[in-house]
């Protein structure tokens, strides 16, 4: 009689859970049949890709730290320097970002040129000091945290953030609350720019971005070495070496990536000519 229980005891609790399995399986029937695309590796890799990308969004490099971006339509000059000709053939600013009082990120000349009426121009107080009377209507003051939106460019956020030297040595060229990098939101899309800056902790912290311009040269902002470690840290989905040109020429940007990629081979590193007329 014992061994009777014993075995109608199993024999329930195997009913049980064969009864239970196919509850289970039919409440999840919907949610396979409504999403049947077997997750891989692979297809992981194209869902981030394709997540991560920028609608219509392009940069030419003019040179060093000067760039213009195109986005959705909207034409943004960064830094504007080397004079009007510099500019031949690109289309004009919608708006104008300068990151520091430094002649190779700001030139008066360069901004009367590019800076049609009525095109915002946006740029720290030390730098808004600097500019003609005539283009100051134009201006406005972002300050390292502060953000701003434009009527002309609906669905655009830009953000101060800061740039600095660490090194003792190096303090002397960028202090902290000076100078700005950028964020450039539009939706849930965001393009940094470094401005001239070490591998700071407001930089190591990003999270989120898309497109990231990151430059390094010494003795003025910092080592291929430390800008890698900092991209390493945030891992933007993609990072462009710019302002590469130090004292001693141009520093190693084929290293750069090397060294990003070693460490983070999900980051793409993309490099162009920002010295086309080098010798």
């Amino acid at each position: 009689m014992r061994i009777f229980k014993v075995k109608f005891t199993i024999m329930r609790t195997s009913i049980y859970l064969l009864l239970a399995s196919l509850l289970f399986v039919g409440c999840n029937d919907k949610k396979e049949r409504e999403a049947p695309i077997e997750i891989t590796e692979e297809t992981t890799e194209m869902m981030t890709e394709s997540s991560k990308m920028l609608d219509n969004f392009s940069v030419t490099p003019i040179s060093h730290a000067t760039m213009v971006l195109q986005w959705d339509g909207k034409v943004f000059y960064i830094d504007p320097v080397g004079g009007a000709t510099a500019f031949d053939g690109q289309p004009d600013a919608d708006a104008v970002l300068i990151t520091d009082i430094h002649g190779d990120h700001f030139n008066m000349e360069t901004l009367t040129a590019v800076a049609g009426e009525g095109v915002p121009i946006i740029a720290p107080q030390a730098v808004a000091d600097k500019i003609d009377a005539g283009l100051q209507p134009q201006v406005t003051v972002l300050n390292n945290g502060a953000t701003e939106q434009f009527r002309v460019l609906r669905g655009f956020t830009f953000e101060a953030v800061p740039m600095y030297n660490l090194r003792e040595e190096a303090k002397k060229f960028h202090t902290k609350g000076r100078g700005n990098g950028y964020l450039i939101y539009k939706n849930s899309d965001k393009v940094y720019i470094s401005g001239d800056t070490e591998d700071i902790p407001e930089m190591r912290s990003l999270q989120n971005i898309d497109v990231a311009f990151v430059c390094m040269n010494l003795p003025y902002t910092m080592t291929v070495e430390s800008a890698a470690g900092a991209v390493n840290d945030f891992k933007p989905a993609k990072v462009y070496p710019y302002h590469y040109r130090g004292a001693d020429g141009l520093h190693d940007v084929a290293k750069f990536k090397q060294l990003v990629n070693n460490a983070s081979p999900e980051v793409e590193v993309i490099q162009l000519n920002w010295y086309p007329n080098r010798d």
